[in-house]
């Protein structure tokens, strides 16, 4: 009895203080991740409470129940119009990519370690894919925005590259252990791992948000649901011998596109549930790691490490990206430097351990020394190298807080929360503000004190607004209460001014004494900046053209709708 209550004051005790370290991350820059790992190790056998945790089987099932939870968050939270700009630069990066890192890792391991080729691939294999946790985690906890086409493409890279990854773990721990099948056997394995996942996932994705928008539940129990159907599709793939966890990311895909009132219930459950698998399973690996063993292959596994974010890294995203995509070299630069690692190698290390296979912690080891290089050096400098390579759009006025407010099925009309911060807005009567249709202001606050709003009341830097309003009415309201401060961020990027996605080139090329070739003159100055761009463009996009800077600074639609205009 005494040791369950001792279990609870540590586990109590440790996700008490990794989430009262999140303070400290953000104000010394320490990637929160690394500081979970830093607990669990000084929690451990070698450390200050001495816990003595070896069971890797617990840990493997720990690791794909956090990280199914994971995935599933991460796939509720992107949008399907992302996929346009983002899905085939990250399938291409997390098949081909993952076996070009792993392959260039594993024949730099093989010289370091004195290893045979099949041992140092497998080292490669094990770290050579990218990891959702590190990645949701680090780019939605260091505030950095950036812009959508490399966003996306490093998020859906990091949510479906696990099966190639597990694929060639799998295979090399079978080839080295002796019970390696056919290449017929093998290729269908391949196959199914992708295949299977990728119609499991869609099906039943599908069918889920099709049930969950259907059903009327009470409010806490839609969350439930939604992990429950989440956990039964990662189930149901593994067990027909496809990948789960590319299930798991596709279902919560499905589920976070059907619009309705649903989701307004299960995003900030599944927000906590996964910031709960996050440290769980960051203390669990650390814990489940012996200091003295890692730090007798630290600068061996260092230098592996160096050659994976200097060397394998950069080659794979050169190699499968950039000649195939249009992405401006800044942007290829910046996805090779973000190939964070974390837990997703640390559990593919136990599978050597599992498997029976000669030396298997060296792979453990080797795994987790990577994986707090990369957070280190990766994550710590991942503010600094968006900012450096030019990859941020800034960020606008979002409400301070929204809730929907239940009165429809779907559609639902919501409360917005915003503060008056814009000098423009000092002493405008309300009926005077250029307001989308159909939304409005229920109440103002001023000094703490409710106002019952009038046409002609007058808005005071300070005041509080709640609107009523719907989810397509957030741009405008948006752009109407932005913020000073912000204002000069976006007029520091998109310029002073900006001119309307529809003006005529011929026009513009004559107002700015301008030259545009015969196929340009009848262009649109959106059709132009696109072209220029080439593919899909972006808020952020930039052309330089006859000594102006033009940036895209709106869009609606895929269509770009406003280009910023900034002189040289």
């Amino acid at each position: 009895m005494d040791a369950i209550y001792t279990f609870f004051l540590v586990g109590g005790s440790l996700m008490a203080l990794s989430i009262l370290a999140s303070r400290l991350s953000s104000m010394m820059g320490v990637p929160l991740l690394l500081i979970f790992l830093g607990l669990g190790m000084l929690a451990g056998e070698e450390g200050v409470l001495g816990v003595e945790f070896d069971d890797y089987s617990m840990a493997f099932a720990i690791g794909h129940l956090a990280l199914a939870m994971i995935l599933l968050d991460g796939g509720l939270r992107t949008r399907l119009k992302t996929f346009r700009v983002g899905f085939k630069p990250a399938l291409s990066l997390a098949t081909f990519g993952v076996f070009i890192t792993s392959a260039i890792v594993g024949v730099i391991a093989m010289w370091i370690f004195d290893l045979t080729i099949v041992q140092g691939l497998l080292v490669g294999a094990i770290v050579g894919s990218t990891d959702a946790a590190a990645v949701f985690s680090m780019l939605s906890g260091r505030g950095v925005n950036l812009n959508e086409r490399v966003g996306a493409t490093l998020e859906i890279e990091s949510g479906t590259n696990d099966p190639m990854a597990i694929f060639l773990t799998l295979m090399l721990v079978e080839l080295l252990v002796g019970d390696i099948g056919g290449p017929t056997e093998t290729l269908l394995f391949f196959i199914s791992q992708f295949g299977i996942g990728l119609i499991v996932g869609l099906g039943g994705g599908w069918l889920s948000a099709k049930l969950l928008r259907w059903l009327d539940l009470a409010p806490g129990l839609y969350a439930m649901l939604a992990l429950a159907l989440g956990f039964s599709v990662f189930g149901l793939t593994s067990v027909l011998g496809g990948s789960g966890f590319l299930a798991i990311y596709l279902a919560g895909l499905m589920i976070g596109n059907q619009p309705g009132r649903h989701l307004n219930f299960i995003l900030p459950v599944h927000d906590g549930l996964a910031w709960l698998s996050q440290i769980g399973l960051f203390l669990v690996l650390g814990l489940l790691v012996t200091p003295s063993e890692l730090w007798d292959v630290a600068l061996p596994a260092g230098l592996v490490a160096l050659a994976l974010i200097f060397i394998a890294r950069p080659l794979a995203v050169l190699i499968t990206i950039k000649p195939f995509f249009k992405f401006r070299w800044r942007e290829t630069f910046f996805i090779a430097w973000v190939g964070l690692r974390g837990a997703v190698p640390i559990v593919l290390a136990i599978f050597p351990v599992i498997g029976g296979v000669e030396n298997a912690s060296l792979y453990f080891n080797v795994a987790f020394a990577v994986v707090l290089m990369s957070l280190l050096i990766q994550g710590g400098s991942l503010t600094l190298m968006a900012k450096w390579l030019k990859v941020e759009v800034p960020v606008g006025t979002v409400p301070n807080r929204r809730g929907p407010l239940g009165i429809l099925p779907e559609n639902d009309f919501e409360l917005f929360v915003y503060g008056v911060e814009n000098q423009d807005l000092e002493d405008v009567p309300i009926r005077l503000l250029r307001f989308p249709s159909g939304a409005l202001i229920s109440a103002l606050f001023r000094d703490h004190a409710m106002l019952h709003p009038k046409g002609s009341t007058r808005l005071k830097l300070g005041d509080v607004i709640c609107v009523i309003g719907r989810s397509e009415d957030l741009y405008a309201l948006n752009r109407l209460f932005n913020g000073d401060a912000k204002l000069k961020q976006e007029r520091a990027f998109f310029g002073t001014f900006t001119l309307d996605g529809t003006a005529q080139m011929q026009d513009i090329a004559q107002a700015y004494g301008l030259t545009l070739s015969p196929g340009e003159q009848e262009m649109t100055l959106a059709e132009f900046i696109a072209l220029r761009v080439g593919g899909h463009p972006v808020i952020g996009d930039d052309v330089d053209w006859h000594g102006i800077h033009w940036v895209v600074s709106d869009m609606e639609g895929g269509k770009i709708t406003r280009v910023g205009l900034r002189l040289y």
